[in-house]
């Protein structure tokens, strides 16, 4: 793969609106450049038969019992609401 130019460097740094200095410019191409590189061979591995995973340790997630209750937690909800009326949440007027 070819690298990044500066023109497209400045391209890239516009649309992500991020302000980069001109004499700066060159060394974000090149950096660009590598993290292509990098993305390519990580494309040329072989990850047939290989499972995902979401650590390098195996675990399982917790599960709890799927349990129906009648709630009845409003006040505990409400606690540490910072402004509750009636039973609900009082939030300021956005719409007029």
């Amino acid at each position: 793969m070819s690298g990044i130019d500066t023109d497209t460097a400045r391209r890239v740094a516009k649309l992500a609106r991020i302000r980069v200095a001109e004499e700066d410019l060159p060394g974000l191409a090149a950096d660009l450049s590598k993290i292509l590189g990098f993305m390519d061979e990580l494309g040329a591995v072989d990850v047939d038969g290989v499972e995902p995973m979401t650590s390098v340790t195996p675990m399982r997630l917790k599960r709890r019992e799927d349990v129906v209750t009648d709630g009845d937690r409003r006040d505990a909800v409400l606690a540490n609401a910072p402004d509750a009326r009636a039973g609900f949440f009082a939030v300021p007027k956005v719409v007029e």
